[in-house]
């Protein structure tokens, strides 16, 4: 007798295929009142996902104890005991946010990294947000854009935009408006970018470095430390501090204006010098005191060709400075598995054939990551 199995027990007898892994990297100083609550955010996200059958799974969550002062190493390795996802790195000493994270992110495994504070101003739930925009666009980071004020404080707010505002337009890079330390980054390239940091190295520079497919994606964002006890991670000394390392790690277009100018200059010269020969050649009338035309374009000249010199060699230091500090020749990257998730988050949007896209993609994944099977 032949037994006939249709083609939906078929799919239903096939295993669950394979997701996309979610690493979570969370820098820790002072985060004591906030840890037990934030790791309660991301079991529940765990759960939902595990729940809804969803492609992606979270890997693990990175505590990174930046020597911290009070007892945050304690309960972070008191969470460790507890949850088999969560993992506790602690430094030798105090090396700062992005070292610290930079360092969560080197211990990561996850095909997406995604980094936030501890203080809870960053929703772990927020993350399926950042992961649908990413994938919808191909984007390789996507930051948490603000929508409302973060602080609570007008001053504060402003003052962190315009601070923003005037480092992008320094570094002539369009996306430092949007960053923040809550961010969503493709696995390889946040570890590749982890990878060539230095200490002087601005994390954020360094993924575009790596990539120029970085999006933002609007959010609700509320900083609770500050709101209710007026504490902020960062002092004027310390934003200062990262706007100096911000500018050594962009290559900074305002250089080139040196050379533009000196050239400018040295144009100018040669033009004035000509008029100036023609006068004294043809109508020496004109020029009523002798000496003083000859010294100002000597003047011009050899302040331009200075001036422009100085302008090309801070051109070279600074190419030589981007090479030493890890700037790459090119990176391999694959984005095929966003295609496969992608159809997940158009089904969360509504749609009938959005639900039949998915199924198709339930095959499609079981076939991508499912050795096949010898006939």
């Amino acid at each position: 007798m032949h037994h006939v199995h249709s083609s939906h027990s078929n799919k239903m007898s096939r295993r669950r295929p394979s997701v996309a892994r979610v690493s979570f990297v969370v820098p820790v100083y002072r985060g004591a009142p906030f840890l037990r609550e934030l790791v309660q955010a991301f079991e529940k996200v765990r759960n939902e996902w595990e729940t809804e059958s969803a492609p992606m799974a979270l890997a693990e969550v990175i505590f990174v104890d930046d020597a911290s002062k009070d007892d945050s190493f304690s309960i972070l390795e008191e969470l460790q005991a507890q949850h088999s996802w969560v993992r506790v790195l602690q430094l030798s000493r105090n090396f700062g946010q992005h070292p610290a994270t930079v360092a969560g992110i080197l211990h990561t495994s996850g095909d997406w990294v995604c980094t936030l504070d501890e203080d809870l101003q960053h929703p772990p739930e927020c993350v399926s947000e950042l992961l649908a925009a990413a994938v919808k666009d191909s984007c390789d980071v996507v930051y948490a854009k603000p929508i409302s004020q973060v602080h609570e404080s007008p001053w504060r707010d402003m003052g962190s935009q315009l601070f923003k505002a005037l480092n992008s337009r320094l570094a002539g890079n369009a996306h430092v408006k949007d960053f923040n330390s809550f961010r969503l980054m493709r696995g390889s390239v946040a570890r590749a970018a982890a990878s060539v940091s230095s200490a002087e190295t601005y994390y954020d520079v360094a993924l575009c470095w790596f990539t120029n497919r970085i999006g933002s994606h609007p959010l609700v964002l509320k900083d609770r430390r500050f709101i209710e006890r007026r504490q902020s991670g960062y002092n004027l000394f310390g934003l200062l501090c990262h706007a100096r390392r911000m500018l050594v790690s962009s290559k900074i277009d305002v250089l080139r204006l040196g050379a533009v100018v000196g050239g400018l200059a040295l144009v100018s010269a040669f033009v004035m010098g000509v008029r100036v020969l023609v006068c004294k050649l043809f109508f020496p009338g004109v020029i009523p005191v002798q000496g003083w035309a000859s010294l100002s374009l000597m003047v011009l000249f050899f302040g331009g060709l200075t001036t422009s010199m100085m302008g090309i060699a801070l051109e070279y230091i600074m190419i030589i400075l981007m090479k030493t500090q890890g700037q790459p020749t090119f990176l391999v990257i694959d984005r095929s598995q966003d295609r496969l998730l992608r159809p997940w988050f158009e089904r969360l949007g509504g749609g009938a054939s959005s639900a039949t896209e998915w199924q198709e993609s339930e095959e499609l994944v079981t076939e991508w990551f499912e050795p096949r099977s010898a006939a």
